[in-house]
């Protein structure tokens, strides 16, 4: 049992890097590539139908996380206090800027939340990278060292180039580029790289810290029967809201 979660936490933070890293890619890129509000706007479109759905990966790995490995919380929450504060208030800033940007005219108020997603999603991406290195250090390093700042300035550009492929596939040849759907795979799979690498590491020590048997075994009963409906409402979002298929249509809450 032990193992069978350690692969479900797996695939959910391999997972939410290939998904959430390219809202976040796209969110880093908006300074470079939305020279216009217009333009922007095109770039927050294409991604809008994604974010929620997207996130919902996180809350899964948070909750698998503490509830597998609950010996881990405090080493996490600890260890990482500086960090975490931080990943949330970009959290935070991200998601308030998505809301905002259009609720009211004015290119100063725009450019503003404009700004705050771009800097969300760099807080959100740099602050990844270095988690993941005080990670695979067993929490024993501080996460602001070299190495660790390096990890983030690589997981960041993994998240830009991700979010710049996700736009060349969702709406082609509007930002200077088209990608096929194999290209968003492939670069999906390369922004999941650092997770899937840290956790291959750690996997003797996550094994050696799981819940008790019990407590999986609960675990298993009330969470796994959900997880189809979670993949299979992603697979929805991703066909409906394909190439092709309003890529500029903003929805209402933004």
């Amino acid at each position: 049992m032990e193992v069978i979660w350690f692969v479900v936490f797996a695939v959910l933070l391999a997972g939410y890097f290939a998904l959430e890293g390219f809202d976040l890619g796209v969110g880093l890129l908006l300074p470079v590539l939305g020279r216009t509000g217009a333009g922007r706007d095109r770039m927050v479109a294409a991604v809008a139908p994604y974010v929620l759905a997207n996130e919902v990966w996180l809350v899964a790995v948070a909750g698998t996380l503490f509830g597998v490995y609950p010996l881990l919380e405090g080493e996490v929450l600890f260890g990482l206090y500086p960090v975490v504060v931080a990943m949330l208030l970009s959290w935070v800033l991200r998601d308030a800027g998505l809301w905002f940007r259009r609720r009211i005219d004015g290119s100063r108020w725009r450019g503003f939340w404009d700004a705050m997603i771009a800097f969300g999603s760099l807080g959100l991406s740099f602050g990844w990278g270095m988690a993941l290195y005080a990670a695979a250090t067993g929490f024993a390093s501080s996460p602001v060292h070299p190495l660790g700042l390096m990890l983030g300035v690589v997981v960041t550009l993994l998240f830009a180039l991700h979010g710049w492929t996700f736009l060349a596939w969702r709406a082609p040849g509007e930002f200077g580029a088209a990608r096929s759907g194999r290209a968003l795979l492939l670069s999906g799979v390369v922004a999941a790289l650092p997770a899937a690498g840290v956790l291959a590491g750690a996997m003797p020590y996550l094994l050696e810290h799981s819940a008790p048997a019990a407590t999986l075994n609960v675990l298993s009963v009330m969470v796994l029967p959900v997880a189809p409906i979670m993949v299979g409402a992603q697979l929805w979002v991703w066909r409906t809201f394909r190439p092709g298929k309003d890529a500029f249509r903003l929805p209402s809450f933004f």
